[in-house]
């Protein structure tokens, strides 16, 4: 089954949180986690990553706390996918690790069309921000 794992979910919301706030408004992680239902063992791993791959700034102290780098306009479900998911693959025939791999590789009919359809969804992902989920989102926004 291809699915993206747990960590991905929580950093989805984790933006998600942060995206449906004004610019440069500042969350805790202890609002985050309570607003998105993230458990606590999770968060500070997820917060960490999206830090070093440059989503979000993180503030120490009291007035401290978690913003987004850039608008939700600029960031994409393709980007937290990519940070914690990795280069995703379809199907091992894919990687390109030299024409040994496969004996079918050079007459196959499916691999062209995997690469058609990872293609389609890293597109898809990409284009899907976070300010376009803001607009869709159900959770209800503490006021």
């Amino acid at each position: 089954m291809l699915q993206i794992n747990r960590q991905t979910d929580y950093a989805v919301r984790v933006i998600l949180a942060l995206a449906r706030q004004p610019i440069g408004t500042r969350l805790s992680s202890g609002e985050i986690q309570r607003q998105m239902l993230i458990p606590k063992a999770f968060l500070a791993r997820i917060v960490a990553q999206l830090a070093l791959v440059g989503l979000i700034r993180t503030f120490p102290g009291r007035e401290g706390g978690l913003e987004l780098s850039r608008p939700p306009n600029k960031i994409s479900l393709w980007d937290v996918v990519q940070a914690f998911e990795g280069p995703i693959q379809l199907s091992e025939c894919m990687e390109s690790h030299g024409e040994d791999d496969c004996p079918f590789r050079a007459e196959c009919p499916v691999r062209p069309k995997w690469m058609r359809a990872q293609i389609a969804m890293m597109r898809e992902l990409a284009s899907i921000t976070f300010e376009d989920l803001t607009k869709d989102a159900t959770v209800p926004h503490p006021a």
